[in-house]
């Protein structure tokens, strides 16, 4: 595959300052971080840049804060980080102004520096110019590896790629790489994995989809909304009725694109939505009209394997029933054990991204035996539904 963006191996860091563009918004509890993941997908490039002799200045959001606010600062963040790379990081209260200028000038080759959250400043997320001509005064260089806001033409994550050169770390160029493989230039046949609640959050995606790959199994509570537009009573289970018309076209793209679309042929069904509720498998013309689909059923679970047999790519984005109340895990939990194997085996590609999908693939043990695990939830989204990401698109070799 041709190379289409820029790299860190495009480029000479020694002494050069570089403004490292790094996803830290990870979950807190009492000023400590309890998900490590993020800031260990972040610390290759860090290490790397600072080992070639760069001076690294690292810009990131943290929140959703309203201005400035001293439960949003990235300053626990970093401490944090720095335990995971085993260096020292400094810290500016500032990411734009005084603080942070003097801050940078202070720096020597190889050391590391956080600036203060970018969205204490809401110039960040309008990509304001001035805004980023203050950020771009502190950098020589701009490396973007926040794959996870590449959907956002924010002024950290896309603005700065118009006012300094841009590179791509190297979480950046892991994900671009291992998104490329899944679909647009796979190894055929292709399968994907779509569950989740609701059809309406993944309308774009499923028609983008139905495009791309060779057959597309429906789980989770969108599979019920789709089993409701052909007919099939599904008691009280959750579904989006009104959305049967917008199913129906999805399945009429399909048969046009020569997809095969995999719905449920059987279901578990309990009458209470609690963990460890009774419950029992039914064929989809026996579901009683007081129970809820909570679980794709055993002969379901043994079609998905079979489909995951027959593919050389597997995308998966949400999980085929309601994986965090056990015993209505086992289908993705089956699933997902049956394509780690395969992988494993170099039978098969596996790409999965989002929130959910991560949360169900750690619990089934598996999330290391997958090809690539993207931590990123609206961008890969977007990425699946065929959306050019600003973040991404500012890194192209024009």
């Amino acid at each position: 595959m041709t190379k289409t963006f820029r790299t860190l191996d495009d480029v000479d860091v020694k002494g050069k300052r570089v403004l490292l563009r790094v996803d830290l918004n990870v979950p807190m509890e009492n000023g400590r971080v309890t998900d490590l993941t993020r800031l260990e997908r972040v610390a290759p490039t860090i290490t790397e840049i600072s080992d070639k002799g760069g001076k690294v200045i690292l810009l990131a959001h943290f929140g959703r804060p309203r201005g400035r606010d001293p439960r949003e600062s990235l300053k626990p963040v970093a401490a944090a980080l720095a335990e995971v790379i085993k260096r020292p990081i400094g810290f500016a209260a500032d990411c734009i102004g005084d603080v942070a200028k003097q801050a940078v000038a202070a720096m020597k080759d190889r050391e590391i520096l956080c600036l203060e959250n970018t969205r204490f400043h809401q110039e960040e997320e309008k990509n304001d110019p001035a805004f980023v001509a203050e950020l771009a005064k502190l950098g020589d260089i701009w490396v973007n590896d926040a794959f996870s806001a590449a959907h956002r033409a924010h002024a950290s994550t896309e603005g700065l790629g118009h006012k300094l050169p841009a590179y791509a770390g190297r979480t950046m160029q892991a994900e671009l790489d291992a998104l490329g493989k899944a679909l647009e230039a796979p190894t055929k046949p292709v399968i994907a994995i779509i569950g989740g609640a609701k059809v309406s959050t993944k309308i774009d995606l499923l028609e983008n989809l139905v495009r791309k790959v060779d057959a597309l199994v429906i789980g989770g509570g969108m599979a019920n909304t789709f089993l409701h537009a052909q007919g099939v009573p599904i008691g009280k289970s959750l579904a989006e009725k009104d959305l049967a018309a917008t199913a129906l076209r999805i399945i009429e793209k399909a048969d046009a694109a020569n997809c095969a679309i995999i719905l449920p042929v059987d279901a578990v069904v309990a009458f209470h939505f609690a963990a460890h509720s009774p419950s029992h498998a039914y064929g989809l013309d026996a579901i009683p009209p007081d129970g809820m689909i909570l679980d794709v059923g055993p002969q379901s679970i043994e079609r998905i394997r079979a489909a995951i047999d027959d593919a050389a790519t597997l995308v998966w984005n949400g999980p085929l029933g309601a994986f965090e109340m056990p015993p209505f895990d086992r289908g993705t939990v089956v699933a997902a054990r049956h394509a780690a194997e395969r992988t494993r085996a170099g039978k098969l590609i596996s790409v999965a991204g989002g929130g959910d999908t991560v949360a169900a693939l750690n619990q089934a043990g598996v999330a290391g035996d997958f090809t690539y695990v993207s931590t990123a939830g609206g961008a890969f989204l977007e990425w699946m539904e065929g959306k050019p990401l600003p973040g991404v698109e500012v890194l192209k070799i024009t």
